[in-house]
């Protein structure tokens, strides 16, 4: 038979009291400060009907659709703050590919762009051997002297011709001198070829000699007339220091005013031909810039 003697230390509420002394707070005279904020503790009734109202519906403060059912405010934020986590972590996630994908999409294009360009080098190589994308540089084939005549002429054509650099110009004048024009002819021929080259502002007095339907010019307008008709807004004749054309300004263009004696410059005018003789005409798809208007300082 065993038994089992259980014991316990019983201490007395003065005992108790003593103990706490030391641990109490005195005030100068000697006194125990009392510290007489209430504290308040729930009861467990009142924990109990805490979470049962949390869990009601109809102990909700809020039964809107927004609320997370069975949720407290408290669990309710921490969802919310959550799925707004991940939300930004999907957004993040699929720019992040779609970055990528536009990236690989641009680098396929640039690629089939090139392998297109060369495949276009290759057809027109049968009828301009120099157009071969394998074919070296004309100038390697060049002498010392020609080469070095031909780096002076690019040189100074590349300050007479804008949007052509020296090394394109010389490009040109290499070929032309392979296949077997001499320096000067080389020089004269390129220098029209790139004058009249598309982008380029033609010379009034090449116009006939341009083999396409729109060019650029710049010059002086020395004189206007009255329309023939009513579709027309202005016409009249522009010319520079190669020769001069007739113009004509069409009511539906919507272009500005232009007045006699005003500098100007066309970019895609209408070449047209009129008993024999060339003209141009400014459309909707033309565009007119006046380098003089607004100079307050002349």
């Amino acid at each position: 038979m065993s038994s089992k003697n259980v014991t316990s230390e019983v201490v007395s509420v003065d005992e108790q009291a003593f103990e706490k002394a030391d641990e109490a707070e005195v005030d100068e005279d000697g006194f125990e400060v009392v510290d007489e904020t209430p504290e308040f503790q729930a009861t467990v009734q009142m924990e109990v009907q805490a979470k049962v109202d949390a869990n009601h519906p109809d102990g909700m403060v809020d039964t809107s659709e927004e609320r997370i059912y069975g949720a407290t405010l408290e669990q309710e934020e921490r969802i919310r703050a959550r799925e707004a986590e991940l939300e930004r972590i999907s957004a993040r996630a699929e720019m992040g590919m779609q970055d990528g994908r536009e990236n690989r999409t641009r680098d396929i294009v640039a690629k089939q762009s090139a392998e297109r360009r060369v495949e276009f080098q290759k057809r027109a190589a049968s009828v301009n051997p120099w157009a071969d994308p394998d074919r070296d540089d004309p100038r390697a084939e060049l002498t010392q002297e020609q080469l070095a005549a031909v780096n002076k002429q690019s040189m100074r054509l590349a300050e007479k011709l804008d949007g052509w650099s020296r090394a394109a110009i010389g490009r040109r004048m290499g070929e032309a001198v392979v296949d077997g024009k001499d320096l000067m002819s080389a020089v004269v021929g390129v220098f029209e070829e790139l004058q009249t080259a598309p982008g380029q502002v033609v010379p009034i007095g090449m116009l006939e000699g341009v083999n396409r339907k729109e060019v650029s010019i710049e010059g002086t307008v020395t004189q206007l007339w009255e329309p023939s008709s009513s579709a027309i807004s202005q016409v009249g004749l522009i010319e520079d220091d190669s020769g001069k054309t007739k113009v004509t300004v069409w009511e539906k263009s919507n272009a500005p005013w232009i007045k006699e004696g005003e500098h100007v410059r066309i970019h895609g005018a209408a070449r047209n031909w009129y008993e024999g003789r060339v003209s141009l005409a400014v459309t909707g798809w033309s565009t007119l810039h006046f380098p003089e208007r607004g100079r307050w300082w002349e």
